[in-house]
């Protein structure tokens, strides 16, 4: 996005919180849109499962700025852990919330010599160079952290722009030998350096260059422009040999930057990014940070986060801890997918060549798809319907520049094949089928939908297509892709029907009932089964097998979201469902079974902490239970999610565990994104109201929400009666009031 005037931002703002004020009751007023920066705690997910970081980004934006405490493992995936004491650097780009580790690029570090090292210790896996700090020092907000780095006495400020990230070093303390280190070669986690270099210019106070990597993104290329606030006394540069599996494999580098500093005085570092060259991170450079003005760019970052989030205000009564834990959900949906076009329109393709966007248009890397298609993606339809079709038009181009293959998980233009699924297809026919994007040939975008369907030898494509079903005899997870590929098929069949191509939607909406092959009507799962059509033996719903991913058979049983009345006929109708919802969600685990580290936020066999079941709770809507709807989610979000470093109960993963709260914390949810069909249950406030993207506002009210009324009694749409359990797309692109009428009594079906 290109930043406009924060003066022009401000009064902007003003303007729309006035006319909101004044359209408002007095003992009803919604928090103020440029407390709502303040509002957020990006620490809340980097204790215990979140693997998110605490630094500053753009919304939506190229640069992820942030600590990184110098080693790997699960808990640091995204550089940093709340309990660890130790800071190595500072670096450009993290992963939100994923469950493997990557990137960690540019890193800097100002220390005073002779500093910390443990490099010469005896340690599989050693820091470097590094300081300590304490969280007592530490600030985090949207567009902003500091702390202070330790025995240094420097303090550490940062922000960052859409593709720069600015740092400002305050030196409490006089010192002859301060240095700030710029460090390539460092890696952790699945980040392996393969090549880097550094050009000094202007005396040391401009760096470029670039650093090359392997990983879970392969073949990653991050090209950097630095400018420093003041020139270096002298520098050097180090070189370093990289070695991979005992052979020489490239050369990289740091630099050295040496100072004499007066206590209080300031040094501020400004880099850009690119993945397409130096010459692209100059200009992106250039364009958004062209001074040295660190409070200005604060300013620009915070206002930019006070418009996304002031899109969505609640009742300034709403207590603290539930405010922070809110909008801090709603500033991480919207951290990923991230931007990787320059201001030029260039971007990286797929296929390694550099293409360019019209003015106007970016492209986006950073889609966890298996996860984000869910509810991230319809939350950004709703929002911010732009940014939604620049997404899904970079899944597009991604298609065409991969051979005709959509991507699964992809970032810094390379697929990494995680997870399963082809569901780039859901999020670009919900798109479609909500006039977000417009497809130049609707005949062309179909072949691309088949040819990632119709794939030969992948992943048990041929099979399935074959058999209905993807057979446990020649495909590991072979449950859970017949599933997740039913689900993409009906999506294919919606867009072939959109377009009046009937023999095609046909031959998918019959893909689409592959569930049933799998279900065992006898022992009541769905259950792997060997291509001669024998089931698998031995089997245990609690066991978690090579049949499913990252789940065992419970946590599959209602993953038909695109067929809920034939998922609920196999079950005996609703009552059935109803049963079977009891027994998955009261279920304990036997003790036998140990959970894997991603069962997490466990309610009986439902975990909140893995993404497979993030809609089971509504089908009770479908059993015509909504008072467990109801029960379910307000356990979720008030004892799930928190406003402390541990309050994520799982891995952020891109932005759905936090675009699931926004959503179901409103009252209204995507069981099936394609249906256009949201299921209402107990809104967590008792008034918000909801700036959409259409432009029209929507206000929603839950009076008595605060005196513990959790149950629907009824509810009403512009003063008329609903009397279904959902609200159309249709009508919240209209906006109004949706008015729900609760009691403390369970048992009432409002629909």
């Amino acid at each position: 996005m290109s930043y406009i005037t924060t003066n022009y931002l401000g009064r902007r703002v003003r303007l729309a919180l006035l006319s909101s004020l004044l359209a408002l009751p007095l003992s009803a007023q919604l928090l103020q849109p440029r407390q709502l920066g303040y509002a957020v705690n990006p620490l809340i997910g980097t204790d215990w499962v979140g693997n998110v970081y605490p630094g500053p980004s753009a919304p939506f934006g190229m640069v992820q700025l942030s600590p990184d405490n110098g080693i790997g493992g699960w808990d640091r995936i995204a550089g940093y852990f709340y309990p660890d004491s130790t800071i190595a650097g500072f670096s450009h780009t993290h992963l939100s919330g994923t469950g493997a580790g990557d990137l960690y690029d540019i890193s800097f570090l100002p220390v005073l010599l002779p500093a910390l090292d443990d490099s010469r210790e005896a340690k599989e896996e050693h820091l470097g160079v590094h300081a300590r700090f304490s969280h007592s020092s530490e600030q985090a907000r949207a567009g902003y952290y500091a702390v202070t780095l330790q025995p240094y006495q420097i303090r550490v400020e940062l922000t960052a722009l859409p593709r720069v990230g600015v740092q400002r070093y305050t030196f409490e303390r006089g010192s002859d030998s301060a240095c700030i280190i710029l460090n390539l070669t460092k890696a952790m986690n699945w980040d392996r350096t393969t090549a880097s270099q550094i050009r000094v210019t202007e005396g040391g106070r401009r760096l470029a260059g670039y650093r090359f990597s392997d990983g879970w993104a392969r073949d990653q290329r991050v090209f950097f422009a630095s400018r420093l606030s003041r020139q270096p006394q002298h520098w050097e540069l180090k070189t370093d040999t990289l070695r991979h599996e005992g052979k020489v494999v490239g050369l990289s580098h740091r630099a050295y930057l040496y100072y004499k500093v007066k206590a209080g005085e300031q040094i501020t570092v400004t880099t850009a990014l690119s993945g397409v060259s130096e010459a692209g991170a100059r200009a992106n450079l250039a364009a958004e940070a062209p001074r040295d003005n660190f409070d200005g760019y604060r300013r620009q970052s915070e206002a930019a986060w006070a418009a996304r989030l002031g899109q969505i205000e609640i009742a300034s009564s709403t207590p603290d801890s539930l405010r922070t834990t809110f909008y801090t959900a709603l500033y991480r949906a919207q951290i990923c997918p991230t931007l990787s076009s320059d201001v030029s329109g260039a971007y990286l393709g797929a296929d390694r060549k550099v293409h360019r966007l019209p003015k106007g248009q970016a492209a986006y890397s950073t889609f966890s798809l298996w996860d984000t298609y869910r509810t991230a993606h319809p939350l950004y339809n709703l929002l911010d319907p732009k940014t939604s079709r620049d997404l899904v038009r970079s899944l597009v181009d991604f298609g065409r520049e991969n051979g005709g293959h959509l991507p699964v998980w992809s970032m810094f233009a390379s697929e990494t094949d995680m997870m399963i699924g082809y569901h780039s297809v859901p999020v670009i026919v919900e798109a479609v089928l909500k006039g977000i994007y417009k497809p130049r040939d609707k005949a062309a975008l179909l072949a691309l939908l088949r040819s990632t369907a119709e794939r030969r030898g992948y992943r048990g494509l041929d099979e399935y297509q074959r058999l209905g079903y993807v057979p446990y005899d020649t495909e590991e997870e072979s449950v859970s892709k017949t599933l997740e590929y039913a689900y993409d098929d009906a999506a294919i069949a919606a867009y072939a029907r959109w377009m009046g191509d009937e023999a095609a939607a046909k031959r998918y909406e019959a893909r689409a009932q592959s569930y049933r092959k799998l279900w065992d009507a006898e022992r009541g799962f769905f259950r792997a089964r060997s291509a001669s059509g024998v089931w698998r033996a031995d089997f245990n719903p609690f066991a978690y097998t090579k049949d499913y991913t990252e789940s065992n058979a419970y946590q599959y049983l209602f993953s038909v979201q695109h067929d809920v009345e034939g998922m609920m006929q196999l079950m005996g109708g609703a009552e059935g469902l109803a049963r079977r919802l009891d027994e998955y969600f009261t279920s304990p685990t036997p003790q036998e079974i140990e959970l894997p580290i991603f069962s997490t936020g466990m309610i009986g066999q439902y975990a909140h902490g893995n993404e497979p079941g993030h809609h089971n709770s509504f089908l009770y809507n479908a059993a015509r239970q909504p008072w467990r709807t109801a029960e379910i989610n307000l356990h979720i979000l008030t004892q799930l999610y928190n406003d402390r470093p541990s309050g994520l109960c799982g891995n952020e993963d891109c932005g759905q565990m936090s675009a699931w709260y926004v959503m179901t914390a409103l009252g209204f949810y995507p069981l099936d994104p394609l249906s256009g069909r949201y299921e209402l249950t107990t809104p967590l406030f008792e008034e918000a109201r909801l700036r959409l993207g259409s432009g029209a506002v929507l206000r929603i009210k839950a009076e008595g929400r605060q005196q513990d009324k959790r149950y629907i009694k009824s509810v009403r749409l512009n003063g008329q009666l609903l009397r279904r359990s959902y609200i159309s797309w249709e009508e919240l692109q209209r906006g109004g009031e949706l008015s729900f009428e609760l009691t403390s009594e369970r048992g009432h079906i409002w629909y």
